[in-house]
Order: structure tokens, then sequence, then C-alpha cells
């Protein structure tokens, strides 16, 4: 009986861990509109809610990432929401971007302090 007790509770514990956290909303609500924002190439949607470091980003550098990625946005794509961590004052949030067209999966983070962007970086 000992032993049936225990391996319910490891699969109780197993199920409640696999089991994914939900996004803060902040960063739920960030993350979609800067996505949005690289797949309809608007630039100024991008940096509207960044710190000011975030918004001298380059007009060049933003366009060459909408260039490489917007293909593969426009087949389709999902986000998964992974994880967070703490970084120097910052929220980073993690986020699974994976795409309709069957090529590698992207690793996305969010930097957010105070509800303002410091960075949003795909790899």
């Amino acid at each position: 009986m000992k032993s049936f007790l225990a391996l319910c509770a490891l699969v109780a514990l197993t199920a409640s861990a696999l089991h994914a956290a939900e996004p803060p909303p902040g960063a739920k609500a960030a993350s979609g509109k800067l996505l949005s924002a690289l797949v309809n190439g608007d630039f100024a949607a991008f940096l509207a809610d960044g710190e000011p470091p975030f918004k001298a980003l380059p007009r060049e550098r933003f366009d060459a990432v909408v260039a490489q990625l917007s293909p593969r946005f426009k087949a389709g794509y999902t986000v998964a929401y992974l994880g967070e961590l703490k970084q120097k004052g910052y929220q980073v949030t993690l986020w699974k971007l994976s795409f309709k067209d069957n090529g590698d999966d992207a690793l996305a983070t969010l930097s957010l302090k105070d509800g303002k962007v410091g960075g949003f970086w795909i790899k």
C-alpha cells in the first residue's frame, strides 16, 4: 500500500511539474506586440514600448531581421512560453517559436523592466 501511495504521489508531482506555467501578462502582451510588429514590418510599433537604448535600434537592423524571418512568420508559426529569469533588474522571459515550414525552431528572449522593453532577441 505504501508503494502505491508513493507511486501516486510521484505521478502527481510529475504531472504538476510538466504543466507549463502561464507567462506574466505584461510579457505575453509585449511579446505578442513585438512579434506582430516583425511580421508586419512595423518599425514604429516595434520600438513603441522600448527603453531609450532599445529605441536606438537602427532601422536597417530591423529591416534585415524582417527580411530574414518574414517568410517563415507568414507561413505560420506558434509561440510557447518556456519560462522566466531575473537578470540585472529585468524580467527576462523565454519563448519557443515553432515555424510551419518545418525548419528549425527559434528561441526568443524578451527583457522587460517597469513595463518597458529593454531587449528582444530571436536566435
